[in-house]
């Protein structure tokens, strides 16, 4: 039986799959030169050190991930969602469209190009999702990513609650975590003012 090595783990990568060098059979020399030439010779994409994305092949060339999928790849998947403009985006509560995908995570990872990275410091995040996160980092200046109206992210909320993208206790376990008094404040108001609907 022969052994697996790194040049055929990477040639039977599955497209839209994330491969790390340091997860590949061999040598760590060898499973970072076999990618390196992977990279090279168009079968691969180098992310960035050590990290790397087998897209699909198309007439235009191979197809890259999305920042999202990058900060997730590079962050994990626990405690992480969009911040600022990122975040309105996410909620559909902005037109702007920032520079570069800003996330907020627990602990920041070296730089990754084309996102700009906040770290929030409060564990209870661990339990929320994408879109949870990128709520409650909108509670910290509404007044300032939500482009379209206090009453328009109200309703995207009870919409969201209602189709079970977000659950309201993660929520409430969430922000009683964040420092912030702003955020706090902002969420009873969201909370006040989705009951009274």
């Amino acid at each position: 039986m022969s052994q697996l090595t790194a040049a055929s783990k990477i040639r039977n990568t599955p497209a839209r799959s994330f491969v790390h060098a340091s997860q590949l059979p061999g040598t760590p020399t060898a499973a970072r030169q076999a990618a390196s030439r992977a990279a090279r010779s168009g079968d691969l994409i180098q992310i960035r050190r050590g990290l790397y994305y087998r897209g699909v092949n198309t007439r235009f060339g191979m197809t890259k991930p999305t920042v999202e999928e990058i900060a997730k790849e590079v962050l994990g998947t626990k405690g992480i969602g969009p911040a600022g403009y990122s975040a309105a985006r996410e909620w559909g509560v902005s037109t702007q469209i920032p520079a570069c995908f800003q996330v907020a995570t627990l602990w920041t990872a070296g730089p990754i190009a084309g996102i700009t990275q906040h770290a929030r410091r409060n564990k209870e995040r661990l339990i929320l999702n994408f879109k949870e996160i990128a709520l409650i980092e909108l509670m910290r200046a509404p007044e300032v990513f939500v482009e379209a109206g206090w009453g328009v992210l109200v309703s995207k909320v009870r919409d969201s609650l209602a189709l079970g993208e977000i659950v309201e206790k993660r929520l409430r376990v969430g922000v009683a975590g964040e420092r912030g008094v702003a955020v706090r404040a902002n969420f009873e108001r969201l909370l006040s003012d989705l009951a009274s609907l």
